[in-house]
């Protein structure tokens, strides 16, 4: 049968590409094809997140992302050591700038050694500046596991490494998946022409929703997205970072907060907010679409999570529209900061799934039939723990498609 594949995986982000790269080690002979929608692997969550390897200091203990956090940062750096891929283990502080955050300390750091963290130690004001001569804390968490990285040198990697084990397999960019249905084999329509598969792996991120209920599936989430906003720190504003700077989270609130973050290039990024976005791929203020709109806002889950953070969210809008109000936010870390030490950055959005109840569905969710296996949810640290996630889900294709 013309252009038959063993396996089609729909989505050339890091999670797509990892689990590529797993199941073709593991099954060398399968031909596996992956489809991108845009020119380029890498596109969206993957190559527009912080850039962060993540420790597993914040998750709840046995969960998927727990668990795939802390497997997944070891496999990534001996994956990054043996490649080549810039990265660089520099380590955070968590800084605690009230007496209320400071109470805080101690819980978190009792998580994270639940979470196979080591090296975890609260820190005073003092060695705090030791570290970030710049940040005013009462009390820090030095979290030595933190690192940072290129996940998109990775994706690359990963997906040359697919194609070398078996040349039969194929990566084809600008191919958005349009539909796909089974009859003896499953047929998927594409931009391309029409692809025939034995079985399928979706890892759509902000678009997984669609991709799963073209396959008929009951859901009980909704993918909304909610932009983030980036500033950069100029030459000035760069002498007072040296690696990551993190603020205690708040428990009220579904998002870390703006942090600090020196990237592999050695630019330092301050940021993200996290403001509702009019489009799913919406990374302007002021980009629009009426399909993801009308679908964000048709349903209940949205709304319950804007009234229910109602507070949160026209602080989170002000800031986006306000480059005073941000640097108020990143001064509660760094006072010394000035208006002419940060310029505008990018921007990225985050695929977060909703319960009906308004609540953020925090952990990782798979969806499987007898030929599909869907990845509805992969949060952050899910470019951290891809390895890990494609691991995950390679044993779930030996279960239900019988793989190796």
């Amino acid at each position: 049968m013309k252009n038959l594949f063993d396996l089609a995986i729909i989505g050339g982000g890091i999670v797509g590409l990892a689990t590529a790269y797993k199941i073709q080690q593991r099954n060398p002979k399968k031909s596996i094809i992956v489809f991108e929608k845009e020119k380029e692997l890498a596109s969206h969550q993957t190559g527009r997140n912080s850039g962060v390897i993540h420790s597993g200091l914040y998750y709840q203990p046995n969960s998927y992302r727990a668990k795939t956090c802390v497997d997944g940062r070891k496999q990534l750096v001996d994956f990054a050591k043996k490649h080549k891929i810039a990265h660089d283990v520099c380590g955070k502080i968590v800084a605690a700038t009230t007496y209320d955050e400071e109470k805080k300390l101690p819980s978190l750091v009792k998580r994270g050694k639940e979470n196979g963290l080591k090296g975890l130690e609260i820190i005073d004001k003092h060695q705090t500046k030791d570290i970030e001569p710049f940040v005013e804390a009462i009390a820090s968490i030095w979290v030595p596991e933190t690192g940072i990285i290129d996940f998109k040198g990775i994706t690359l990697k990963l997906a040359e490494l697919l194609i070398s084990v078996n040349p039969k397999s194929k990566i084809i960019t600008s191919c958005e998946v349009f539909n796909f249905y089974k009859e003896n084999s499953i047929k998927i329509i594409t931009k391309k022409g029409v692809f025939n598969c034995n079985n399928i792996i979706a890892c759509g991120g902000l678009f997984s929703d669609r991709i799963a209920k073209k396959d008929k599936l009951n859901l009980n989430l909704k993918i909304v997205g909610f932009r983030g906003d980036y500033y950069d720190l100029s030459a000035s504003g760069k002498e007072k970072v040296k690696n990551l700077i993190y603020p205690v989270p708040n428990p009220e609130f579904p998002f870390l907060g703006v942090h600090f973050t020196r990237m592999t290039d050695g630019t330092i990024e301050c940021g993200p907010n996290a403001v509702f976005t009019f489009k799913r791929e919406g990374y302007g203020k002021l980009d629009f679409n009426l399909n993801d709109t009308l679908d964000a806002l048709s349903y209940r889950g949205t709304w319950n999570l804007l009234f229910k953070h109602f507070k949160f969210g026209i602080n989170e809008y002000s800031r986006a529209f306000s480059k005073k109000l941000f640097l108020k936010t990143l001064q509660r870390l760094i006072p010394s900061l000035k208006m002419d030490d940060i310029k505008t950055g990018r921007s990225g959005v985050r695929a977060c799934a909703l319960g009906k109840n308004g609540n953020l569905i925090e952990d990782f969710v798979f969806k499987e039939n007898e030929y599909a296996i869907h990845v509805l949810n992969a949060p952050s640290p899910a470019a951290t723990a891809c390895l890990a996630i494609g691991d995950e889900i390679a044993n779930k294709a030996k279960k239900n498609f019988g793989y190796n």
